[in-house]
């Protein structure tokens, strides 16, 4: 039996999470989990670094994969294909921060890949690049961590956080 996409509490206009290319099945599953919890949608850019069907997504993701839209794209041009809205790229090459910036409350956000992040021609389709401030000299964090640090930031400020 694989995973499943379900549709269950996502909203149109809502803010959306796109991971690009990812290669940890535990951080896309936890990634799942957090889009359940606070109503975010995630987009799944092919190709992923393990299977689908992964033990570890499951574990991860728990009961929750029943209430978070999860969509899987062939491709970063499938997915500006099919999704539109503005483009939100988390970047540790940027210089503004996330504390720095107005989110809207359908933005997506895009996290690049845990070992290479985005290509420079993913980057130049982004509409926003932004970082999250940390201390020297480390470089950055688990994606998962990221993942739920920016949402919960974006949510916050469009006052989108569920009660």
């Amino acid at each position: 039996m694989g995973l499943r996409a379900a549709r269950a509490g996502a909203k149109h206009g809502a803010m959306r999470i796109a991971l690009f290319e990812p290669e940890i099945a535990g951080n896309v599953g936890a990634i799942l989990r957090l889009g359940a919890c606070l109503g975010a949608s995630v987009h799944l850019i092919e190709p992923l670094g393990f299977v689908w069907d992964d033990r570890r997504v499951r574990r991860a993701a728990m009961d929750y994969i029943d209430h978070v839209s999860v969509t899987r794209h062939a491709g970063f041009d499938a997915f500006r294909e099919t999704v539109a809205g503005r483009l939100v790229l988390l970047t540790t090459k940027s210089t503004q921060s996330v504390y720095d910036f107005r989110f809207a409350p359908d933005d997506i956000l895009l996290f690049g890949k845990e070992s290479a992040g985005v290509s420079a021609s993913v980057s130049a389709t982004c509409d926003a690049h932004l970082r999250i401030p940390m201390r020297a000299p480390v470089r950055s964090m688990n994606l998962a961590s990221s993942a739920a640090l920016v949402l919960g930031e974006a949510l916050r400020q469009t006052g989108s956080l569920p009660a």
